[in-house]
């Protein structure tokens, strides 16, 4: 209770500081350059691609501010009135180039021999970007393109909240039109903590009359990252999947006493038991279940964000540097996306400012401060508020097991409008869903594991595209 009134304390600092810095900004606060053609892809784009930066913060009033890079593509269908969604990859620290790249955007790495030469990028077919104007951002600052001024700001859930609250009225000033546009907000993994936040920031800013009105509606989330805990449903996952026996399951539930999480270092017997548990899933990609353990190169930081993590064994955070892995791995997408960015004649189409960081790389989750331990709360208020939302799970991630998802979801005591029933895409069930009176939607994705749409793509179109025009799964 005393953790969740100083949250809430915090809360209404930050909001103040926020009111205050978002009425004395400049009107108008954003650079933005069109982007026609990319190296690695033949002809013209075929979509509207508009890359550039954001001012956030003050320098006179905190310590430190910076740009926020972003990569904004419009709606190929009406965009005038499509939804426009602001999108946050997790990590924290991780680029949204993620999310472009590998899960919702356009574009998509062409999986091919490497040569040496510029990796070739294609078109995705199941772009979210068909139904919605996504702007991609890399928050907080440090991540991705994006970078602080010094003196240099820490990097935290309440500084990525502000600034990108900061972000989204700065670029609606600059680009008017999308002002009667429906307005979500979406994000993965870690972003399920940080995104309900940045809703209901935006939302008392609207009801203190901060300009521009935002026609906020909802939010978006895929395997989120909510409660810090949920790690601890690993045992029941890794059980319910066939990954340890029935005999360990029920040692560690007899040894750790349900506690997977703050573990008494004399009890020899838990520990022994969730060692055993961790060999047994170490031949597994730690994102899916599904898939084996391949090559030396990894999307994103292994194991959880927590220091307390079970799985802290299978942490790793990226290099600069990404090792090239078997062509058949799934992580060599990302070796030849990688490759891709950071050339030189590809950032100048993307209108990068030179020397303004020195190597860009996927995640960066070092020196970062976690702030909110449960965004529970967050989601009361906003259903209170009228805002849908969409939770989705992919039913083999072991870092965010779908079961811890339902628990939080189950604590909310929402009354079920549509009960537990398979949603269907091509005539196949493609996972199960339930809807619930506060306009909340949850949904599993069948086969897919941590990053949903990079593992079911055709799956997670068709749910999104239901979603987000008011349709039943």
């Amino acid at each position: 209770m005393r953790k969740q009134e100083g949250q809430n304390s915090r809360m209404k600092e930050i909001l103040v500081v926020a009111l205050i810095l978002l009425h004395t900004c400049s009107q108008v606060a954003t650079s933005g350059s069109h982007v026609e053609y990319l190296p690695g892809i033949e002809g013209p784009l075929p979509f509207h691609l508009e890359t550039g930066y954001v001012g956030v913060g003050d320098s006179a009033a905190e310590e430190g501010a910076g740009e926020v890079f972003y990569y904004f593509i419009e709606s190929e269908n009406n965009p005038q009135e499509a939804p426009l969604m602001l999108w946050l990859t997790g990590g924290p620290g991780c680029s949204s180039f993620s999310g472009l790249v590998f899960e919702i955007g356009p574009i998509k790495a062409k999986i091919e021999k490497y040569n040496g030469s510029l990796p070739k990028m294609v078109f995705r077919p199941q772009a979210w970007t068909k139904a919605c104007s996504i702007i991609f951002v890399d928050l907080p600052l440090g991540t991705g393109f994006s970078y602080a001024k010094p003196p240099y700001l820490h990097r935290g859930d309440w500084s990525l909240i502000k600034h990108a609250h900061q972000f989204i009225r700065k670029w609606l000033n600059d680009h008017p039109r999308f002002l009667s546009n429906q307005i979500y907000i979406g994000g993965d993994s870690y972003s399920g903590t940080p995104v309900p936040v940045i809703v209901q920031e935006i939302s008392n800013g609207n009801e203190a009359g901060v300009q521009p009105w935002i026609n906020l509606r909802g939010y978006v989330l895929g395997n989120p990252v909510t409660t810090m805990e949920e790690e601890s449903y690993l045992p029941s996952f890794a059980h319910g999947m066939a990954l340890i026996s029935n005999e360990i399951y029920m040692s560690l539930q007899k040894n750790c006493k349900g506690n997977y999480i703050n573990i008494d270092p004399e009890n020899k017997l838990c520990l022994r038991e969730l060692e055993t548990l961790h060999e047994l899933m170490s031949g597994l990609d730690i994102h899916i279940t599904l898939k084996s353990k391949c090559g030396l190169a990894s999307p994103r930081p292994h194991g959880f964000w927590s220091p307390r993590s079970l799985i802290n064994k299978f942490r790793r955070h990226l290099s600069s540097d990404l090792p090239m892995p078997p062509i058949s791995c799934r992580s060599y997408a990302y070796f030849l996306a990688y490759d891709w960015i950071r050339d030189d004649r590809v950032q100048e189409a993307l209108h990068i400012r030179k020397g303004t960081i020195r190597n860009w790389v996927g995640c960066k989750s070092d020196e970062y401060d976690f702030d909110i331990i449960n965004s529970v709360p967050y989601h009361t208020n906003l259903s209170q508020k009228g805002y849908r939302s969409l939770i989705y799970n992919g039913d083999h991630d072991p870092l965010v097991p779908f079961m811890s998802t339902q628990a939080w979801i189950r604590d909310l005591n929402y009354s079920i409008v549509e009960d537990w029933r398979p949603w269907l895409a091509n005539g196949q069930v493609a996972g199960y869903t339930r809807k619930y009176s506060n306009q909340m939607t949850f949904a599993t994705v069948k086969g897919a594991g941590h990053v949903a749409p990079e593992n079911k793509p055709n799956e997670c179109f068709e749910m999104f595209i239901r979603w987000i025009s008011n349709k039943p799964l």
